[in-house]
């Protein structure tokens, strides 16, 4: 069993995967109580399957990027669980997470987004290989309409999308093709499912030394 962590931004997810299948998952929006209702929300999830965290296989953490509190508060327990129950780690980047639950068939390519505040918005591009969606660039920090000038053909765009955002892709862009709101939504599930192929191919991390990826600094700036 495997446990997935994600507090990237204010969208929160939880999810157990024994390897076959996800055997339970829970997302929840918080308000910057992340501090206070994550490590009781991983106990009861752990205890509603009855399951000892000492017989974890693993733990998978989002990494980045997003909020700079949110990513500290995952990593920091996530961390705390592998040292103290000598499990390994995995960290996944944020948008790699929305990404693996979007159909390839969506459209030629992909862009996966989170909120950065102050009008912008954290966007990572995909092209799909073998598949599946595999990113083409590292993500950046940008305007909506900076991000909605660059698209040079169909584009799904998925993640996090305020609804004057989608307005505007609505009305402003040619190549911008909205993915609809609950297939967009990032899932500890998969989540998961990606810490375990990662578990499967050694692809694991330094629990001491994995740091979150953020695109600013705290400040904001």
């Amino acid at each position: 069993m495997i446990l997935a962590i994600d507090t990237a931004t204010r969208w929160t997810g939880l999810a157990l995967h024994d390897g076959f299948t996800v055997r339970a998952e829970f997302g929840w929006a918080v308000n910057k109580k992340q501090t206070v209702e994550l490590a009781p929300r991983i106990a009861g999830l752990l205890q509603g399957q009855e399951i000892d965290p000492a017989a974890l296989k693993g733990i998978a953490v989002a990494i980045g990027p997003g909020s700079y509190t949110g990513l500290r508060i995952g990593l920091a327990i996530a961390k705390g669980l592998a040292l103290v129950h000598d499990l390994p780690l995995i960290g996944v980047p944020t948008l790699d997470v929305t990404a693996a639950g979007i159909p390839i068939s969506a459209a030629p390519a992909l862009v996966v987004t989170v909120e950065a505040g102050r009008q912008r918005v954290i966007a990572g591009g995909y092209e799909a290989h073998d598949g599946r969606w595999q990113a083409a660039a590292a993500p950046e920090i940008l305007t909506w309409d900076v991000l909605l000038a660059g698209l040079r053909a169909p584009t799904a765009i998925a993640g996090e999308i305020s609804p004057e955002a989608r307005e505007k892709i609505k009305n402003q862009s040619v190549f911008g093709l909205l993915v609809q709101p609950a297939a967009g939504v990032r899932r500890a599930g998969w989540l998961a499912e990606l810490g375990w192929e990662r578990l499967r191919a050694g692809r694991l991390d330094d629990a001491a030394a994995l740091t979150p990826t953020y695109l600013r600094r705290p400040d904001g700036s």
